[in-house]
């Protein structure tokens, strides 16, 4: 756990207030700058920047970054300093109780938020808890605890970075007795084209910072925090301490665990200069490898997969349809061409197969989900052509249902935690044949599991 005065020292005073307001036509050069480098980055991929999918992805993923560092161009003292009122609390004179503006704990839980990992550049969920202690009979408004919070989180950020940041601001904002910030953090694993498990790997960790009264984490002060969030999954003993920042960053990101691979120095050029154009120092020690740590998973995705997707020839013998034969919950990995953020969920598939056919083995089905998700895409597309290559080897009767988690939905513009997506395909007899589509949807899980969510 963070002291007051450890962050001191790891969070600058001047970071709680920006020094001058970005000016229109420095933003308009730095939104330039990141479409160029986000232009280089798909060649580099093989792909057409010209293709009408993604001829703007260049303008979206400079907006879509800017949207999520927005917190490099906000004043967070001026967030508090507007919204700090008079609350006399209980009266404690005769030290026998405490509440209110007087020693009373305030606890908000349950932020959501996203933040941008400094080491990929991936988006990573957050579900933040504030609690403060009031001093000198004022209160700040408490819609104020969550802005603070986010302003920090929409940065690149390490979770214990963050929570320190946090931590630090509201105390120098609020200067109340103390203040203590838990967050529960998620880390989308690194997938790779050969993966076979059900969205195993997701990282989550634990970290808390303390000011005041709240700067030793076994102080009493501390029980009824954790008791306010013990159903929320929440153990003290649990929570990650590490002796630098350094340490607790290099075993938090899945990128430090895959091998180091050098890539193409126009594509690693382009990541430094979306780095620059955010407002951040790209030669900072924690960011010198990012551009590398991003492009581990960007090349996931390269155009031309080289997954090796083997089939048969069609094993449909002309016979008449017998039974649904289905296969719920293939795991997928897809990157939004738009957005260049990744999507994931389950593929739902379903076939009508002649009599005398073997069943499609799940292997090849997760081949053929594998080989489509690897690449740049729309889910509407990764549905229809999931679809169409199973329909070759079954005579055209399939069904395909595609239920993804967005992180552009979540960590830009509308940021709705919880959503996803379902889409639907069907060819053939299930296109005409009401009764056998519901038979088959009402047959997809009702509880699927989107880790992180």
């Amino acid at each position: 756990m963070g002291s007051f005065c450890e962050m001191h020292s790891n969070c600058e005073v001047e970071k709680l207030v920006s020094s001058d307001e970005v000016s229109i036509e420095k933003e308009s050069i730095n939104r330039s700058s990141i479409e160029y480098a986000v232009k280089d980055l798909l060649l580099g991929l093989g792909e057409d920047v010209n293709r009408e999918g993604i001829r703007k992805t260049p303008f979206r993923v400079a907006k879509a970054f800017f949207e999520g560092t927005r917190g490099y161009r906000q004043n967070v003292l001026n967030i508090i300093e507007g919204a700090l009122f008079p609350e006399e609390g209980l009266d404690n004179t005769n030290k026998i109780g405490h509440g209110g503006g007087v020693g009373g704990l305030v606890f908000v839980r349950d932020i959501d938020l996203y933040s941008y990992c400094e080491s990929c550049l991936l988006p990573f969920q957050i579900k933040c808890h504030v609690g403060y202690i009031p001093s000198n009979q004022r209160v700040v408004g408490l819609s104020k605890l969550p802005r603070v919070a986010e302003a920090f989180a929409k940065r690149l950020q390490e979770p214990q970075r963050l929570a320190n940041e946090i931590c630090f601001a509201l105390h120098e904002g609020i200067q109340p007795q103390g203040v203590a910030i838990i967050l529960q953090c998620t880390h989308i694993p690194f997938p790779y084209k050969d993966f076979d498990s059900n969205h195993k790997g997701w990282v989550k960790i634990l970290v808390s910072s303390g000011s005041g009264v709240f700067e030793n984490k076994n102080d009493d002060i501390w029980s009824d925090l954790f008791s306010l969030v013990k159903f929320r999954g929440i153990d003290k003993d649990k929570i990650v301490i590490k002796e630098s920042l350094e340490d607790q960053c290099s075993n938090w990101c899945p990128s430090f665990k895959i091998e180091e691979i050098k890539y193409n120095p126009i594509m690693v050029n382009a990541v430094s200069t979306i780095i620059k154009s955010l407002g951040e120092d790209s030669t900072r020690k924690e960011l010198i490898e990012t551009p590398n740590r991003f492009l581990k998973w960007l090349m996931n995705f390269q155009y031309a997969s080289n997954i090796d997707l083997k089939m048969n020839d069609s094993i449909f013998n002309g016979g008449v349809k017998s039974t649904i034969w289905s296969e719920f919950n293939v795991p997928f990995w897809s990157q939004c061409e738009h957005h260049l953020l990744p999507f994931y969920g389950f593929v739902h598939i379903g076939y009508y197969n002649s009599k005398g056919c073997n069943q499609i083995g799940k292997s090849l089905l997760q081949s053929i989900v594998h080989f489509y998700g690897f690449k740049l895409q729309v889910q509407e597309r990764l549905t229809k052509q999931i679809a169409e290559t199973i329909s070759s080897l079954v005579g055209g009767n399939v069904i395909v249902v595609v239920e993804a988690s967005h992180t552009c939905m979540i960590s830009r513009g509308i940021e709705k935690f919880g959503s996803n997506t379902a889409t639907i395909a069907v060819l053939g007899h299930f296109s005409t044949d009401i009764a056998a589509r519901t038979k088959f949807l009402e047959g997809i899980p009702s509880v699927t599991s989107f880790e992180g969510q």
